[in-house]
């Protein structure tokens, strides 16, 4: 957190300057008192000299309201400067968190929950800005005060300000020790925090499914013991933190009774003056106001120090390894072979087996196979989203390991079971494929995904626009514009993971029929349960756990008789 608060160094040593003329103009219209209340204010009633008094301490008075408007002034443009350092540190951090995203492995975000990792963004960031804010500002300024009263306390009485020097190890010691417990409760409050946010977001998504299955109450539960977890998390980390400021504020007033008591005495006694007495107590609780102040944000500066430790988790993350030596491809074909590829997304538990195929620029390849066997890992592997363990994959010849991830996620479309919108009109997201692509290419890729004649019938036809993932269009029409987002990117591989899974039949026929001829020049994978699907296919690969145990063509296939064979009658019949 300092790397990022320390690249303000010009506001920040300004507000330095300022806390440091605010906190002596304080001390000093502090010390004032001593000789107007000795001079002007205790004196002898039958005093000839009153109204030369009078001149005397309106003078004084005069320079005190001046000392105290340098003060007030210093102090306002100190937490102006703060805050301006600390918005400008944030808006840093979250761009830096942002980017980091965006160049993790896919591996990351499918291992965490998005709801975990969307409350780092906002309840994490948070937390750390309420504390640079305002509790950076209350240390920094209360840290010179405590160090400048104590100068002075020792310079207007050696007795009573050794009180307070004897005192402040205490206070250390008190600190350290309730510190120590409340981070870590802290740190369990920001994780479970994180965990009741992802658990909401997986929900609300799916709430549909939740109530086709009649899960309400299992997710009420699972809510509740997370809501409880929660609960108690933030109940240990308030009660640690909100046990500083009573047990500090208790230990200060102690300080003010010893220092009142003593020098009360001292007065009596003649060996101090009534004006030293009255800044020695001013200046007592001007040493107890910052640790007062500091302990009651204890709970702001523990949830920032946990959430900056949850951010910061993220920005360590490793990002995708930038390689050396990338070979350049001017015009990348599509001629894909892959050779006893190996694969496990965990070490040691593999997944793919010895996969070969050869792929060339114009073919259809298809993998079929039951769920789970492997089919759509082989199609992470072509992107690159994880590295192979073992055997090669080249693209024209180039090893897949020596092509720069973004020249190769280039000039590769992919059309995922999965659809995703982005907020903005239709003609936006179907641009999404290739920025540059004119209106003319825009309606051919939409006519070519037969999606062009219901974004006719919108309202607003291409410029409608779609919000919360295209909520306001069914599962069939997202998956066509997202066709459509992949026709336009004209990339020599075209990956389509089952991408008429949600379409009608006749629909699927027009997808086929206008895909055909965009198909001519590129490799084109295809993931599908639906063999009707993959007929056309020049090669259809059948794989079983992670191993190709059938190839050929449809014709091939049926011929042999084996789990093709099997596959497809069965459809036959559900049909």
């Amino acid at each position: 957190m300092a790397q990022y608060i320390s690249r303000e160094k010009f506001l920040i040593f300004t507000a330095l300057f300022c806390s440091v003329v605010y906190t002596v103009s304080t001390l000093t219209a502090s010390y004032l008192l001593r000789p107007i209340i000795n001079r002007f204010i205790y004196f002898d009633a039958s005093d000839t000299q009153l109204q030369q008094r009078i001149l005397g301490l309106v003078s004084w008075l005069t320079v005190l309201a001046v000392v105290y408007g340098i003060s007030v002034l210093t102090q306002w443009l100190q937490q102006r400067l703060m805050l301006k350092a600390s918005q400008r540190s944030l808006v840093r951090m979250r761009s830096d968190l942002f980017a980091k995203l965006q160049g993790l492995p896919v591996r990351y975000f499918d291992t965490h929950l998005s709801g975990d990792i969307m409350s780092r963004f906002t309840n994490d960031i948070d937390t750390v800005g309420e504390m640079l804010n305002t509790t950076l500002i209350q240390i920094i300024s209360g840290s010179i005060t405590i160090v400048g009263t104590i100068v002075l306390m020792l310079y207007t009485s050696p007795v009573l300000g050794g009180i307070t020097v004897v005192a402040a190890p205490l206070l250390a010691l008190l600190s350290k020790t309730i510190l120590k417990k409340s981070r870590k409760a802290y740190e369990e409050q920001q994780r479970s925090l994180g965990m009741i946010n992802g658990f909401t977001e997986e929900t609300v998504s799916g709430q549909k499914v939740v109530q086709v299955f009649n899960h309400e109450p299992i997710a009420q539960d699972e809510f509740g013991y997370l809501n409880s977890r929660l609960c108690h998390a933030q109940e240990q980390a308030q009660f640690r933190s909100s046990m500083m400021g009573p047990l500090t504020h208790q230990l200060c007033n102690v300080i003010y009774a010893l220092v009142a008591g003593i020098g009360g005495v001292l007065v009596v006694l003649g060996r101090f003056d009534l004006g030293g007495l009255t800044v020695s107590l001013n200046y007592t609780r001007q040493f107890n106001r910052p640790i007062n102040e500091v302990s009651m944000q204890m709970n702001t500066i523990f949830a920032a120090l946990a959430g900056s430790e949850r951010i910061f988790e993220v920005l360590d993350e490793q990002s995708e390894p930038v390689q050396k030596d990338m070979v350049s491809i001017e015009q990348m074909r599509g001629y894909v072979i892959a050779s006893h590829v190996d694969f496990g997304y965990v070490i040691g538990h593999p997944v793919l087996h010895d996969i070969s195929f050869c792929a060339k620029p114009g073919q259809k390849i298809a993998f079929v196979g039951s769920t789970g066997a492997g089919k759509t890992t082989v199609t992470n592997l072509l992107s690159r989203f994880y590295d192979i363990q073992a055997g090669t994959i080249t693209i024209d010849g180039v090893p897949i390991e020596k092509i720069d991830r973004s020249f190769l996620r280039s000039h590769i479309a992919m059309v995922l079971q999965d659809t995703h919108l982005f907020t903005g009109t239709v003609r936006e997201n179907i641009r999404y494929g290739r920025l540059d692509a004119t209106d003319e290419e825009l309606e051919a890729a939409a006519k070519a995904a037969s999606a062009h004649f219901f974004i006719e019938q919108l309202e607003k036809g291409y410029d409608t626009v779609l919000e919360n993932d295209g909520a306001n269009l069914s599962q069939g029409q997202r998956q066509l514009l997202n066709i459509a987002r992949a026709v336009i990117s004209k990339a020599p591989i075209l990956v389509l993971d089952e991408a008429t899974s949600s379409v009608d039949t006749r629909t699927e026929r027009h997808i086929e029929e206008g895909m055909d001829a965009l198909m001519q020049n590129r490799t084109t994978f295809i993931i599908a349960h639906r063999l009707s699907t993959v007929r056309k296919a020049d090669l259809i690969l059948v794989l079983e756990k992670g191993r190709i145990i059938e190839r050929g063509t449809h014709e091939e296939l049926l011929a042999a008789g084996g789990r093709y064979s099997d596959l497809y009658h069965e459809i036959v019949l559900l049909e």
